[in-house]
């Protein structure tokens, strides 16, 4: 394999079938996207929306559990950029990381009859028996990386957390060598850190790598809460030469730890995601950070409007989509001069997903 497919991995994933948890806890109607997000620009349709998309602007109703960090705002910058662009009113409710709330949240959605519902992040237990009620009173629901119980009458969309977890951890045995002394920050609970660590732990025993320690939590302030998490753990063992932290906020706590104990010459952190923060410290001098495998959020979120938008025009082949990811080293964002998202779009165009759940009347949004 070459230098730069080491360096970074197209991950190919296929239309087939957690909370992670940031903005405003009160209901809202969508504005402008943040002013950190990428300005969005589409192709121009070649056809007319279908029913019902073509004539007054349908009401979704967009029921997220974000979290800390830019890569929560990009999402919802995307959402909102292609709901736009596909004739959809969205009224966004956030219940950050309080799950009581966001099984509110979704009741007060239902009871307000959109005609249709998103579902971002949640817990199974407190979210499931929610959706059923919305499916049971008729409205389409589509949900984005959340594990259900029974997914029937509801569209299922995630990012591809196998092939996620498969290509960064390819790139950690690689840098590394079987029988590496790793260690695992992440948490329980969260659909897509469970899927991830389904794939952590066939590595560990097909490359006899040696776990030194499993910690890790998923809070309000993720990056922060987990430095001493850390830190503990590698003064426990300061023979470790890699960490997975399968969560960019994660991942950042992970990396101050590192520093603080001064072992960035000595242990390799192996992330989840992509934002301008995460660049910012993949790229910084001396950074332990030298691996991530993610989507675009920004793309992503757009996504999971065009799978709604499909399906409410009859026009989705399948009730399960994934999204592909990419695999990107420190070395590679170094050698192109990647300073953010925009620039990253730029040398790896597949992240738009400008092939991925389209149509001739809906292109996607791009950054």
């Amino acid at each position: 394999m070459s230098n730069r497919s080491r360096r970074l991995i197209a991950l190919a994933a296929v239309t087939g079938a957690a909370a992670l948890v940031l903005s405003g806890c009160a209901q809202q109607s969508t504005g402008q996207p943040a002013a950190s997000a990428p300005a969005a620009s589409q192709a121009a349709p070649t056809a007319d929306r279908p029913a019902p998309l073509n004539g007054d602007p349908i009401d979704v109703a967009l029921v997220r559990q974000s979290g800390a960090g830019d890569y929560f705002t990009a999402w919802g910058a995307g959402a909102d950029a292609q709901a736009k662009a596909a004739n959809i009113d969205l009224t966004v409710f956030d219940a950050r990381n309080d799950n009581a709330k966001q099984a509110s949240d979704l009741e007060q959605a239902i009871a307000s009859k959109p005609d249709a519902i998103i579902v971002d992040h949640g817990q199974t237990d407190t979210i499931e028996p929610r959706i059923r009620e919305a499916v049971d009173a008729g409205i389409p629901v589509i949900i984005y990386d959340l594990a259900l119980e029974n997914s029937d009458g509801v569209i299922v969309t995630s990012q591809s957390d196998a092939s996620m977890a498969q290509g960064v951890l390819d790139q950690l045995v690689t840098d590394n060598g079987d029988g590496a002394k790793v260690g695992l920050v992440s948490a329980e609970g969260f659909a897509p850190l469970d899927r991830r660590k389904v794939v952590w732990d066939e590595y560990l025993t097909e490359h006899k790598l040696d776990q030194k320690f499993f910690t890790g939590e998923v809070t309000e302030s993720t990056a922060t809460d987990n430095i001493p998490l850390v830190d503990a753990a590698l003064k426990s063992n300061p023979d470790v030469q890699a960490i997975f932290a399968p969560y960019d906020e994660i991942a950042k706590g992970v990396v101050q730890a590192v520093r603080q104990n001064n072992l960035q010459d000595k242990v390799k952190v192996y992330g989840i995601d992509i934002s301008n923060a995460d660049i910012e410290v993949m790229t910084a001098d001396g950074s332990p950070w030298v691996a991530t495998s993610a989507t675009d959020p920004a793309s992503t979120g757009a996504a999971v409007v065009r799978t709604l938008a499909l399906s409410l025009a009859g026009q989705l082949d399948k009730p399960d989509v994934q999204f592909p990811a990419v695999t990107v080293t420190r070395d590679f964002l170094l050698e192109k001069k990647i300073t953010n998202v925009t620039q990253l779009r730029e040398a790896e165009p597949s992240l738009l997903l400008s092939d991925v759940v389209t149509a001739d009347w809906l292109p996607a949004v791009s950054g």
